[in-house]
């Protein structure tokens, strides 16, 4: 069987969301980019943590799991983002740019509409910053019926930590041989 897919979202978990105070993390630098489409004279800042880098291209390597960017920033993640932290090249979900003003339009996270189909009864561990409870009741329901699923959700403020990679690393050493081989 495949590898689980590891879905990788970026505002939130990469891109810490500032504090009410307008501050980010310490441990974050500012970079200023220019997404897809955006007018050159606009660019966008945003902060990363120099530590992910090394961190996510050494849990990649392990080959534990198939690394998808599941963000908005789409293809810019492979083109802007990864290479910002040293990331090898991986897919991105093409998402769409819905017309939301919420991002649980419907109670559970918009972009699940869209990762369901697309996985099938592919394992996945998903990590993104912006689940609900439905979201989770999601995942134990598909894990009930077989298809292991984990949702992993950072603090939006502090981004990923290394003991979310750990909480990956244990649920896929907890798989069926099958699944990981």
């Amino acid at each position: 069987m495949p590898l689980p897919y590891l879905l990788l979202d970026i505002d939130g978990v990469l891109i810490p969301f500032p504090a009410s105070d307008g501050s980010t993390p310490p441990t974050h630098v500012r970079h200023t980019v220019l997404p897809a489409g955006r007018d050159p004279d606009n660019p966008v800042p945003i902060w990363l943590n120099p530590a992910h880098g090394p961190l996510l291209a050494a849990f990649l390597t392990s080959g534990l799991v198939a690394p998808v960017w599941c963000t908005s920033w789409r293809k810019d993640a492979t083109t802007i983002v990864g290479p910002l932290l040293g990331l090898p090249e991986f897919p991105y979900l093409d998402l769409p740019r819905p017309e939301i003003t919420t991002s649980h339009p419907n109670g559970y996270l918009w972009k699940r509409d869209h990762v369901e189909p697309w996985l099938g009864g592919s394992a996945v561990a998903w990590v993104d910053d912006d689940f609900t409870n439905l979201d989770h009741t999601w995942a134990a329901e598909r894990t009930a019926k077989g298809t292991p699923t984990l949702l992993v959700q950072p603090d939006p403020h502090l981004g990923l930590q290394p003991e979310h990679l750990t909480e990956v690393i244990t649920w896929v050493s907890q798989l069926p041989r099958a699944r990981v081989a």
